[in-house]
């Protein structure tokens, strides 16, 4: 594959602040707008920004430190934007965000960023307001959550807004998905690499690497999970596992990686059988690709996120796959930040009464480990609902039982 031309765009804060984002300046004003919309329709003073994704999307903040206290107020009106955070990110909150007040709380023995915060809130005239937060985060530890809560008790009203943001990610925009199919062309190459890698012999990590490698060459990013490579007795697993296994004669191996563009994540889920496949293993590779395509055949907007989930148990249950197959069989992508490439919720499970819109980007993936018989077969593909018409498919991988 050619490289992917990354190009960072050049803009100024409100404040005249010269900075360097991915997306256009008037594409991040148009998500703030929207998000100050929904605060102001749900009778809310301001939003505390805890997700890392929230902080990206909206400002184009790009930092992992959100593994320590980091938060931006995002008021309903159109007061300064504010981010507390700690001094290693500094630099890049002033040069690469449109957030227009930078704040720093420094370590030490007795520091509380939850009570800077609320020097914070007080200054900008909050005493008494409705205040969101997203809670469910990896951004705000339940710890974290509750020195926020004890600093801002008797202060303001806070209450869970988790959903805000991230309900308008899941919709994406013409850009964003430029974005999504340069994460699929990574990824395509990523797995190619990652089955010439194959070989009686190597290992999961060699497979591993050949995949990053790929990536990286390709002019991407280390996504935010994965890759996963399992062979053998571990492809039945849903997980990664330390400790790299050798691939036998004959063997088989599970690849589920993301391809990462501006952290834009698109998933591929192949099987490769290495050497002289299990006849078995040709069946359930059939019965899985029928879900998948059924699955496309129903990804329309307007319907209900939960029926795709329906599809797939349908199929696995009448092949006699019913005590082997998954609860859900995929969830939302989009930018997403380590630990996980997982853009949830929503998963899509049966029942859920999301309401699928044309620009929601969704992973299925059809994973038969049956424990029965020790053999595997599983295959996946990222899409996006379009106005009307099949899904627009991130991928041109084959969907095959791929050979070695």
């Amino acid at each position: 594959m050619s490289g992917i031309a990354f190009q960072e765009i050049e803009a100024r804060t409100a404040g005249g602040r010269a900075i360097s984002l991915r997306f256009p300046p008037e594409e991040h004003a148009a998500r703030l707008a929207a998000t100050r919309a929904e605060l102001c329709r749900r009778g809310l003073d301001a939003l505390l920004v805890f997700a890392q994704e929230s902080h990206y999307y909206l400002t184009g903040f790009d930092t992992s430190g959100y593994v320590f206290f980091q938060v931006g107020v995002i008021t309903a009106d159109d007061r300064p934007t504010v981010v507390l955070t700690r001094r290693p990110d500094l630099r890049q909150a002033e040069v690469a965000s449109l957030y227009d007040d930078i704040r720093i709380w420094l370590n030490a023995e007795d520091a509380n960023p939850a009570e800077d915060l609320r020097d914070i809130l007080c200054e900008l005239g909050l005493q008494g307001g409705r205040v969101g937060v997203e809670f469910a985060s990896y951004g705000l530890t339940a710890a974290n959550g509750r020195t926020v809560e004890a600093a801002l008790d008797g202060i303001c009203l806070l209450e869970d807004a988790s959903d805000i943001v991230r309900r308008q990610r899941l919709v994406k925009t013409e850009a964003e998905l430029i974005k999504t199919r340069e994460a699929g062309q990574l990824a395509d190459a990523a797995v190619l690499a990652a089955i010439d890698a194959t070989a009686p012999g190597a290992t999961e990590s060699e497979l591993s690497a050949a995949a990053l490698t790929a990536m990286l060459n390709g002019g991407g990013e280390v996504p935010s999970g994965g890759p996963l490579v399992n062979t053998g007795p571990r492809a039945l697993f849903g997980r990664g596992i330390g400790g790299p296994r050798r691939i036998d004669e004959n063997d088989q191996v599970l690849i589920e990686l993301a391809g990462s563009s501006c952290r834009y994540h698109v998933c591929i889920e192949s099987t490769v059988a290495v050497g002289t496949p299990d006849p078995r293993q040709h069946e359930m590779m059939r019965v899985a690709t029928e879900a998948l395509e059924r699955i496309k055949e129903t990804a329309r907007p307007g319907a209900a996120l939960g029926t795709l989930d329906d599809i797939h148990r349908k199929v696995l249950d009448a092949a006699g796959f019913a005590t082997e197959r998954f609860a859900a069989c995929g969830y939302a992508l989009g930018c997403t930040f380590k630990p996980t490439w997982m853009d949830v919720p929503p998963m899509i499970y049966s029942g859920n009464p999301l309401i699928m819109e044309p620009g929601m980007v969704f992973f299925v993936h059809i994973m038969i480990p049956d424990t029965r018989t020790g053999v595997m077969a599983g295959i996946g593909q990222t899409f996006a609902i379009r106005e009307s018409g099949a899904p627009e498919v991130f991928s041109q991988l084959p969907v095959e039982l791929f050979r070695r």
